[in-house]
């Protein structure tokens, strides 16, 4: 069994059926031993980057996510004081609570995000 975290844009390309999104990852997404979690904080940046008109997206992300049978992953303090202790490799916010959340929580965080490459955190790349 694997505990995958999905990124943003993972969520979005497995959702839209992207063929970006390699046939070994489907499959891992797909088999039903592993856990896969989205975190809040993907919720947020659909919806800021929604309200703004970069994306256009379902309404409701909660109810796609659990349609789809992946886990609600919360936003604790913790992964913030974590976050905020991440060396500044990555600057953008939501990744870093990824990263924070992957690392706190011995995810495996599905990403074609190569900065992610550069924290000590167990990264699947989505491409395969």
């Amino acid at each position: 069994m694997q505990r995958l975290l999905l990124d943003t844009h993972v969520l979005l390309w497995w959702l839209a059926d992207d063929p970006l999104l390699g046939v070994k990852t489907k499959k891992l997404i797909a088999d039903p031993r592993n856990e896969v979690l989205v975190s809040a904080v993907t919720s947020w940046e659909i919806s800021i980057k929604k309200a703004t008109g970069k994306l256009e997206v379902p309404d409701d992300i909660d109810a796609i996510v659990e349609d789809e049978g992946f886990s609600k992953l919360p936003i604790s303090l913790y992964h913030g004081e974590i976050a905020g202790r991440l060396l500044p490799h990555h600057r953008d916010p939501f990744d870093r609570m990824l990263i924070a959340q992957a690392k706190v929580m011995e995810l495996s965080l599905v990403t074609n995000d190569s900065k992610i490459q550069l924290y000590v955190v167990r990264t699947i790349d989505p491409l395969e």
